[in-house]
């Protein structure tokens, strides 16, 4: 078992290093030059001269492998460096914000699990019924509209014509239609998953063994089958929480939320080069951690991994 946790560690540091890697690469190879690019946002001239001197000041006059060296040591001894656009401490504006993009993450996702179970366990039992109509209609929803238009949908509705949220607050009240969008677009693929788990298990010899006996139908199908339709739900939840971290960007952008999928906006389109590529590094290591978390999970749900 320490053997396994350092391998599984060693593996991490390196799919890290080349997150890492990848990102330099990436940002760097971006059209457009940031300094030319902060100097016109700011409304002064970019004469040669000017951008030549940011370009010492933000270090990228080096070559760049010297560039990557300096950057990568900065960022493992916390200094993530400064944002070009906002000149604050990039590790700072990431705390600020980070809180944000959770709140709607995870709210999102919570939300999408309370409705999971029922129409899983709705659809599973009658596979005509209203609860299946209702799940294919979320999934195919969920598939064809843009998270940006439902979002200007929902803005108009609620806060323009009926004007029952008020989304330029401060209050909770400004995460409820972004949280419902994302719960929206999260619910159809996990409760697909809860509802084939389900399913499969209802199709089973050992499951009409038990309604042969007499077991009542949803009592023996949460008995039988919850286990392992929680099994591949935690499987493709691992994939709806690994976008969290800047997977709202949309949602935020329509809201106006100073979340971490917002900065993320302005930093591409500002070639904020320090912040895109802390944020592929801090996106990494976060999949990485979700990932960890659900192995755990399968290995407390699956019996056989034991």
């Amino acid at each position: 078992m320490p053997r396994a946790a350092i391998a599984e560690g060693l593996r991490a540091l390196l799919l890290l290093w080349l997150a890492s890697l990848a990102a330099f690469a990436v940002v760097r190879a971006m059209p457009a030059d940031p300094a030319v690019l902060s100097l016109v946002a700011f409304g002064q001239a970019a004469d040669p001269d000017t951008v030549a001197a940011l370009h010492r000041e933000w270090g990228l006059d080096q070559a760049l492998p010297l560039q990557y060296a300096a950057w990568l040591g900065d960022f493992l001894t916390g200094d993530w460096r400064r944002s070009f656009k906002t000149g604050a401490p990039i590790l700072d504006e990431f705390a600020k914000r980070l809180p944000v993009s959770l709140i709607v993450g995870f709210g999102g996702l919570f939300v999408a699990l309370l409705a999971v179970g029922p129409l899983a366990r709705g659809a599973a039992k009658r596979p005509n019924g209203w609860a299946a109509r209702v799940l294919d209609a979320a999934t195919l929803g969920a598939q064809a509209i843009p998270a940006f238009w439902l979002g200007c949908l929902l803005l108009w509705f609620f806060a323009v014509e009926l004007r029952v949220i008020d989304v330029l607050g401060e209050g909770p009240a400004r995460y409820v239609l972004p949280i419902l969008i994302v719960a929206f677009t999260g619910l159809g693929p996990l409760a697909q998953v809860y509802r084939a788990g389900l399913a499969e298990v209802s199709r089973a010899d050992y499951f009409r063994t038990a309604l042969a006996k007499g077991a009542d139908p949803d009592t023996a199908l949460e008995a039988q089958g919850g286990r392992y339709a929680r099994l591949g739900l935690s499987a493709a939840l691992t994939a709806e929480a690994g976008w969290v971290v800047g997977g709202t960007a949309v949602v935020e952008v329509v809201f106006g939320l100073p979340g971490l999928g917002t900065f993320l906006v302005d930093s591409i389109a500002m070639r904020d080069y320090f912040v895109l590529q802390a944020y592929i590094v801090v996106a990494a290591a976060w999949m990485l951690a979700i990932a960890f978390v659900a192995a755990g999970a399968r290995h407390l749900l699956d019996p056989r991994l034991r």
